[in-house]
């Protein structure tokens, strides 16, 4: 099982990280993804300036906004759930 953290920090907080988490917990419903990933809040991952900032195993995605949300995940986030 893979996790997914969403940064909470100051800077990815005031970009939206709360609705990008709410955005990725309805695809990952969507998608059936339930039993491969878990979503988790994290306190800042560093990259502030790029915020919001996502980490999937070591992978870092950022500039996520509630705007490309739905986009990020399908693009960048869902492939690294399902490689294995």
């Amino acid at each position: 099982m893979k996790n997914i953290y969403v940064c909470m920090g100051s800077a990815c907080h005031l970009k939206g990280a709360e609705e990008v988490a709410k955005i990725f917990m309805r695809k990952i419903e969507e998608s059936d993804l339930k039993s491969k990933v878990t979503l988790k809040g994290s306190f800042c991952l560093g990259p502030c300036l790029e915020a919001v900032v996502v980490k999937v195993g070591d992978t870092f995605v950022k500039n996520v906004r509630p705007e490309n949300a739905e986009e990020v995940f399908e693009e960048k986030i869902k492939p690294l759930i399902l490689e294995e």
